[in-house]
């Protein structure tokens, strides 16, 4: 099983790890392209501030994310999952899980990034900030950035097996799955079943729930049919629609009675 996360805005201190190692992270075949984001905005963030701020579309009360930009050649490095904070990293608690569950973790969680394409939880990063949606003055649009290097890498580490993809729309658009990979991938929407609509908030801690809760499992779900049964499992309440051709993900909805 290969779970797909969107990051978080809200990030921990990087810490006093070693510095950022690229040649360390996972997925080397995105290295190339990690390398040019990584230079325009380590570059960006030492010139003008104001314009970096424009860029990365930064209030004044968020000034500080430019410098730390900056620094991230030499800035310490954690691994991804404490980096990551938020409402869904806080419900997945990731650090409360048992070794196995961890080790679930590492093998089967890929955080996307509009810095680092996709990483491991266990990958050591700085604390950075730069979003999916940014439009770097000489790469374009990072969503546009990713595409063709992660057409190339994602399917080989979607492996044979079950594809679960939590991500928002703005990281969806990096990668979709496609083929016989998009026929055992499974989007997940959570919704508040009285009315039957998404709520950021308890939309996010409830992804992170699920993932929690397969991880302490142990499920390994081959495919989005199996994935259904575990959940249901586990407690959760799903609605499942396949594909309606081939090459198309299904469509899980999640629906969840109280906004918590």
């Amino acid at each position: 099983m290969l779970v797909l996360l969107p990051p978080s805005e809200g990030k921990a201190s990087s810490g006093r790890g070693a510095p950022l190692k690229p040649e360390s992270l996972s997925l080397p075949g995105l290295s190339g392209a990690r390398e040019a984001v990584l230079t325009e905005l380590v570059e960006l963030c030492a010139g003008d501030e104001d314009k970096a701020r424009e860029v990365l579309g930064l209030s004044e009360g968020l000034r500080g994310e430019v410098a730390k930009n900056a620094e991230l050649r030499t800035a310490g490095t954690r691994p991804a999952g404490e980096i990551y904070t938020g409402v869904l990293y806080d419900a997945l608690d990731l650090a409360s899980l048992d070794t196995a569950a961890k080790r679930r973790a590492a093998r089967s969680l890929l955080v996307f990034s509009g810095l680092w394409g996709a990483v491991r939880v266990t990958d050591r990063i700085p604390s950075y900030r730069c979003s999916m949606g940014v439009k770097l003055p000489g790469l374009g649009a990072l969503g546009a950035h990713w595409r063709t290097p992660m057409a190339s890498v994602l399917p080989e580490v979607a492996g044979g097996g079950l594809v679960l993809d939590l991500r928002s729309a703005a990281y969806a658009a990096a990668w979709k799955p496609k083929g016989e990979v998009a026929g055992r991938t499974a989007s997940v929407r959570v919704l508040h079943a009285p009315t039957r609509k998404v709520v950021s908030h308890f939309n996010k801690a409830t992804k992170g729930r699920i993932v929690r809760s397969l991880l302490i499992a142990g499920a390994d779900p081959k495919g989005p049919a199996e994935l259904v049964e575990a959940l249901r499992d586990l407690g959760y309440v799903v609605e499942a629609q396949a594909p309606a051709k081939a090459g198309q993900a299904w469509s899980l909805d999640v629906l969840v009675d109280e906004v918590h």
